[in-house]
């Protein structure tokens, strides 16, 4: 019995280039946190700081717009307010709820990281230049667009076909 061959395309796919570009932006906020006198920062708090709203957000919402479990988004919690760098306390619009925000000390490694990422857009748009960074910034919005459209296409299509 023969097995079937798998079509592989004569590129790089575009997944595999967006996949290794968010490892090195991910690995450089990292990096960046240590030189800057934050040696506790670890890669999976970037889940963290990437959805955390100033005001405070509720750990459920923010495992679900980073796509990962509750249980593994409360484990990264507890151990960032260990660190001091985050703290909860009641949801104010549900008291059965916990709020997460940042502490003092949370606060100065959350501005550090943004103003690493202000840098970053700079340093970006002096090695592209202004125009071709936009590009590059549209190009990968768009995607993101498309494939949100494609999928509710395709879920109001399976919901008609019920």
């Amino acid at each position: 019995m023969s097995r079937a061959e798998l079509p592989r395309p004569d590129r790089k796919p575009l997944i595999a280039l967006v996949e290794r570009a968010n490892r090195a932006l991910q690995a450089d906020m990292v990096r960046i946190a240590h030189l800057r006198g934050h040696p506790e920062v670890k890669p999976a708090h970037n889940s963290v700081f990437g959805t955390l709203s100033r005001e405070g957000s509720r750990a459920s919402d923010m495992a679900e717009r980073v796509g990962i479990t509750r249980q593994s988004m409360g484990e990264v919690v507890r151990e960032m307010v260990g660190l001091d760098i985050l703290e909860m306390r009641p949801d104010p619009e549900d008291r059965r709820a916990k709020l997460v925000t940042y502490s003092e000390h949370g606060l100065e490694v959350a501005a550090d990281g943004y103003g690493h990422l202000v840098e970053l857009e700079q340093r970006f748009t002096a090695e592209f230049g202004e125009a071709e960074y936009e590009i590059a910034r549209d190009v990968l919005s768009r995607i993101v667009d498309l494939l949100d459209d494609w999928a509710a296409e395709e879920a109001g299509q399976e919901a008609v076909g019920e």
